[in-house]
């Protein structure tokens, strides 16, 4: 259904209102909001439709280039291809032509569940032509048709109903979080696609039974590519890098970093319950720290591994948020060797906001610190070892990123 012009200027309004006290610094990055606002309002206001509303208000918070910051219904009718359908992809020229080449397929997702694989080329959504820089947006609950060309020619059209988003204020579907094998019997490889949960007490699980697993190797490589971030269980994974407690970072919130502070003085989180029973404790013990979200992590003295000190974290240019956290703990402690290519940089603490007739304004309201203070929001971590994964090995199946990994985790 259409706005009429007041309930769209009620919308705007609201949005900037928002963006002015709820984000943690609207010019965190060089913009200007007054100046943003002014230019584009006559453009939002007299958009064609409701679609291109969205497209509009989508359009003018993206410039304040910040993570977590978007405009969307809850319906989730546009929704980036990581979070719908839990696929990355590559922009490739291929016979002369630009395409979008599929990167990361995720395990558990839509486009996994499709059969496509790395190196497939989108073609058709729809029916519509899809290619560079147009990004590929899906909408959830949606039956969509996807136009594939395989890696060997093979062309592939097929019909999949994209998933329900877990909630109405994040749109987005999950892979399978995790997965462990044993590349060789001296090498433990655990890939982690999603930390899902505000705490993850089933993801900390997971990692548990992933270390039991591949206890009696020596080395360990951890896939970070893909993931787009998500909550805190990717500290349990941090704890089995260290043996005993290391502080980790910090977030701070807008009036936190406004008013001062005392790193140190912070409200410390430094354990994963291993049981949801324990859950309204938690939220009683760090009542305050969860409401100003300005909080210390540290890891939780797990004790010795016997691949400790020889540690490889794989990383890409779509590992965001909370992977970027356990990179970046990793390697300013020196406890793993970072292989990849520079990851996204999308290191802010969001939260999502209604602002009427079923639209969401996500804005980050929290920044995240390393220990040293390393503010990783627009610089991403840039790896000790750069792999890149090129074109051509995508569409030969040649995942040269991981082989990297392993001739690096086998000099440790």
């Amino acid at each position: 259904m259409d706005l009429d012009l007041n309930e769209r200027k009620r919308i705007l309004g609201k949005v900037s209102h928002l963006v002015e006290t709820k984000h943690f610094n609207p010019a965190l990055r060089g913009a200007n909001w007054s100046a943003l606002i002014a230019e584009r309002f006559d453009r939002i206001l007299t958009a064609s439709g409701p679609e291109q509303f969205e497209k509009e208000i989508q359009a003018l918070v993206g410039e304040l280039h910040t993570s977590h910051t978007g405009f969307f219904h809850k319906s989730g009718r546009a929704v980036p291809a990581r979070h719908a359908i839990n696929a990355t992809f590559k922009a490739c020229q291929i016979d002369g032509e630009q395409h979008w080449v599929f990167q990361d397929v995720h395990e558990g997702g839509t486009a996994s569940l499709l059969g496509i694989e790395p190196g497939d080329v989108l073609l058709k959504i729809n029916g519509q032509l899809i290619a560079p820089p147009v990004q590929p947006v899906f909408r959830m609950a949606t039956q969509t048709e996807f136009t594939i060309r395989k890696r060997d020619g093979r062309f592939l059209s097929a019909p999949a109903t994209t998933p329900k988003p877990i909630s109405g204020k994040r749109p987005i579907a999950e892979p399978r979080p995790l997965s462990v094998s044993k590349l060789t019997p001296r090498i433990g490889y655990i890939k982690i696609r999603i930390f899902p949960g505000a705490v993850g007490i089933d993801l900390a699980a997971d990692i548990d039974k992933a270390v039991a697993e591949i206890a009696d190797c020596d080395r360990l490589i951890i896939d970070l590519r893909g993931n787009t971030g998500g909550g805190i269980g990717g500290m349990r994974m941090m704890s089995y890098l260290t043996p005993g407690k290391l502080p980790i970072g910090y977030s701070l919130t807008r009036r936190r970093a406004q008013n001062g502070f005392k790193r140190e003085e912070l409200t410390r989180f430094g354990k994963i319950p291993r049981h949801k029973i324990a859950l309204p404790w938690l939220v009683i013990r760090y009542a305050s720290a969860i409401v100003d979200q300005s909080i210390c992590i540290v890891t939780e003295g797990l004790g010795p591994q016997k691949f400790h000190g020889r540690v490889v974290i794989l990383v890409n240019e779509h590992s965001a948020s909370a992977a970027e956290m356990l990179a970046a703990f990793a390697q300013e402690n020196k406890l793993a060797t970072i292989v990849g290519t520079k990851t996204a940089g999308r290191l802010l603490s969001g939260r999502a906001f209604h602002v009427g007739r079923g639209y969401m304004l996500g804005l980050p309201v929290a920044a995240y610190f390393t220990w040293s203070g390393a503010l990783l929001e627009g610089t991403g971590i840039r790896p000790d070892v750069e792999a890149n994964l090129t074109c051509s090995a995508l569409q030969t199946g040649s995942d040269d990123q991981l082989k990297r990994a392993i001739e690096v985790v086998e000099s440790l």
